[in-house]
């Protein structure tokens, strides 16, 4: 039969007896043709290309009537199979939107169920695309606009355990950002593609799953610091979430009504419970085009959103600035003179692209300098604020100084030496007039994020500073730009506060800084602690002599002695190379002559006080790791 000229169906001849309830099953459904004339076969000429039909194999099908051991193929109106034959006399069945083939051992369930789900994921997907496309194309129309990807992974970040973010710092180092930002999208296309296999029969739940991503989001931007304005991309997103959504469900599941005759319902067949014919489906060409017109419009959003958002890179700002001279420029670093000066060894001063960075800022902030403030505020006699501008007018010093992370293993490279330009701390808080009582000194960031530590610190010569410079220009953005924190002789985790908006004076029974609730101590000096460079672990090298070398760092103490034994030797004194202060890591090297087979080399450290590194090995939560660090070296 045509689809344009469809049987009637003949009524006084139902093609099997009803079950017992088929008075209370209707078969012949809104949307369905079924054939039946002269067998199945048309008495004249199709003239479509489209013919669906259905075989009934009625020597097969049980004198009780009951269809489901009988050789039936069936299809319900939106083309899901619902009786066939034993699988020993099924064939395989695959289905395009013109026709049905069989052959091989497949079932028509299986067939419908991949095209079910495979128009499900494309429509998931989709509007996932095209919601965040549309997100980030907000988010570059105002500084103050938030990416809803950015402020859920911060949110993620802050929910995280301490444990987990200890295990991401150690496997993936300073990539643990990207590795989070990759987890996110996962999980968002996970949920996506269910909410678009679930819209084929639950439209509405599927639609308020979609609104849920701009609630989310919303709800992420509103517990950050950017206010109302910050959640404007995420709610924008999804509006088009639910409306991308319809748009690609309507295309994927929407079928036109098929009329099935003049036949009154009450009159119709009820012995075809177990047979439906499919004679129209979605046009494949139809949905994939609009899924590819989504998608495409939900890509160029997002670059376009990206490419605004470059307006706001601070990185312009910072190529603006000209940093002035400190008053008292101390003499250039000969690093002849530090550095151990043997292959393999770190340098002595790092450079600014290769020093560490390890922070909760999952989107680097950029700040404009010409809206940018510190304040200092809390305990104090006057509250006061300064520009960028006044800062830098001010008598600015140097400090060479090596900065460490708490979450620094054993032998691990979470530290750096750079020499920094800055403000003295003690000035701007002298002219601020602490207050008695205030024993914390809390630095905030522009993102929230906040490090706190004792005011009692700045009662020695140490160095503690707000920096505007490193290693002769100004920070750069992923290190604090415009100003941060600096305290020497402190993890960073308590002391380090980059992208620096606020300095409060307040105490520790009042406030609690950001890594205090997740488990961290509340105080963090820094441990004693000594690494070897070369060999490398593992690392093949040639009988003969070779240099054993390293670093070792006690800020503010010093280092006094490193020592190195080979296998089960003695300690054996390494040469200190001179160090320009107390605050920065000291390097070491110890010539040795190296016999063929496998050797383990470790190394320890004594401070400026004579404290001898321990050697239980610590874990870095809570207050920094310990132990000491060893290798082995394959000699041949």
């Amino acid at each position: 039969m045509s689809a344009r000229s469809p049987a009637r169906v003949r009524a006084s001849r139902p093609l099997m007896r009803s079950h017992s309830d088929a008075a209370s099953k209707p078969l012949v459904r809104q949307g369905i043709r079924v054939a039946e004339r002269g067998g199945f076969e048309p008495p004249e000429a199709c003239t479509s290309t489209v013919f669906k039909t259905v075989a009934i194999v009625r020597s097969a099908i049980p004198p009780s009537g009951n269809p489901s051991s009988g050789a039936v193929l069936a299809f319900r109106g939106r083309g899901r199979p619902i009786r066939y034959a034993p699988r020993s006399e099924r064939r395989d069945v695959s289905t395009t939107d013109d026709h049905v083939t069989t052959s091989g051992d497949a079932t028509p369930v299986d067939v419908a169920r991949t095209t079910r789900w495979g128009r499900g994921a494309v429509v998931g997907l989709g509007t996932a695309v095209a919601a965040l496309g549309v997100a980030e194309l907000t988010s570059g129309i105002d500084r103050r606009f938030a990416s809803p990807i950015t402020q859920v992974g911060n949110r993620v970040i802050d929910a995280a355990p301490p444990w987990l973010k200890t295990f991401a710092i150690e496997n993936f180092g300073t990539n643990d950002k990207q590795v989070l930002i990759g987890s996110v999208m996962v999980l968002l296309a996970v949920f996506a593609i269910v909410l678009g296999i679930t819209s084929r029969r639950r439209l509405g739940l599927a639609t308020a799953g979609a609104a849920l991503f701009g609630v989310l989001g919303a709800a992420a931007a509103l517990a950050g610091v950017g206010g109302a304005a910050a959640a404007v991309p995420s709610v924008v997103g999804g509006v088009v979430a639910v409306a991308a959504l319809r748009f690609l469900a309507g295309r994927a599941w929407d079928r036109p009504a098929a009329p099935v005759g003049d036949v009154p319902a009450s009159s119709r067949p009820v012995a075809l419970d177990a047979v439906s014919l499919i004679v129209s489906t979605p046009s494949r060409r139809a949905f994939l085009g609009g899924a590819a017109a989504v998608a495409l419009v939900g890509a160029g959003a997002a670059t376009t959103g990206r490419w605004l958002r470059t307006r706001f890179d601070a990185a312009v700002d910072r190529a603006k600035v000209i940093l002035p001279k400190a008053k008292e420029p101390l003499p250039a670093l000969d690093p002849a003179k530090f550095a151990a000066g043997v292959d393999g060894s770190t340098p002595f001063i790092t450079p600014n692209g290769d020093f560490y960075r390890i922070d909760t800022a999952l989107e680097v902030p950029q700040v404009p300098v010409d809206t940018w403030k510190l304040t200092i505020s809390g305990l104090v006699d006057e509250e006061l604020s300064f520009t960028y501008q006044d800062l830098l007018d001010r008598d600015l010093v140097e400090a060479d100084l090596t900065l460490t992370c708490v979450s620094n293993e054993v032998g691990g490279q979470l530290a750096g030496t750079a020499r920094w330009l800055g403000i003295p701390l003690r000035e701007l808080l002298d002219e601020a007039g602490v207050q008695a009582g205030a024993d914390q000194l809390v630095g905030r960031s522009v993102d929230g994020y906040t490090c706190g530590f004792p005011v009692s610190a700045l009662d020695d010569d140490r160095t503690a500073m707000v920096v505007v410079g490193m290693n002769g220009e100004p920070l750069p953005v992923i290190h604090g730009f415009p100003a941060r924190l600096l305290v020497a002789g402190l993890y960073g985790y308590v002391s380090a506060t980059k992208w620096l908006t606020e300095i409060e004076l307040t105490t520790f029974a009042e406030f609690d800084h950001y890594w205090v609730p997740r488990g961290y101590a509340v105080e963090a000096p820094i441990k004693t602690f000594s690494r070897i460079d070369t060999p490398a672990g593992l690392g093949r090298i040639e009988a003969g002599r070779h240099p054993i070398a390293g670093v070792a760092w006690a800020q503010t103490r010093g280092i006094s002695k490193v020592e190195v034994k080979v296998d089960d030797g003695a300690w054996t004194p390494a040469e200190l190379k001179p160090v320009p202060n107390d605050e920065t890591w000291c390097q070491w090297v110890l010539p040795w002559d190296f016999a063929a087979g496998s050797h383990n080399i470790t190394c320890r450290a004594t401070d400026g006080t004579g404290e001898i590194q321990t050697e239980e090995r610590v874990a870095p939560l809570p207050d920094g790791a310990s132990g000491w660090h060893s290798v082995v070296a394959l000699v041949s």
